[in-house]
């Protein structure tokens, strides 16, 4: 079982810089590769990012890759979205989910969920 908080959302210039962060609770955090997803209004569910249990691996999606980068810290159970030279199409609702095996990019792949926090980019 494991439990995820988002946070770090807001509103940022296109251009701009966020960084979010996914609180995780759970002994077994470790085993768990996690992964970012978004969803903006009207759209599904996109895949974002995702990092290996110990954090030796990641994949990001095209659209974000080389802006965006996962990174995360088992010793504080806390996985990061870096968030760099955001664009408006950026805007979405972001949330860290958690998957027993690392490089699935589909959201029914993952069985926890944060709530999700609001990532807004103006022009």
């Amino acid at each position: 079982q494991v439990q995820l908080v988002e946070s770090g959302g807001g509103l940022v210039q296109a251009g701009g810089s966020l960084r979010l962060t996914c609180a995780a609770s759970g002994r077994t955090f470790s085993n768990y590769a996690m992964g970012w997803f978004r969803q903006a209004p009207g759209k599904e569910r996109e895949f974002v990012a995702t990092i290996s249990g110990l954090g030796l691996a990641t994949l990001h999606a095209d659209s974000v890759k080389g802006r965006f980068t996962i990174s995360r810290d088992n010793a504080k159970n806390t996985v990061y979205l870096q968030m760099n030279s955001l664009k408006p199409e950026d805007t979405a609702v972001y949330y860290c989910a958690a998957n027993p095996k690392f490089g699935r990019r589909g959201p029914t792949d993952y069985d926890y969920w944060g709530q999700g926090t609001q990532v807004t980019v103006s022009s």
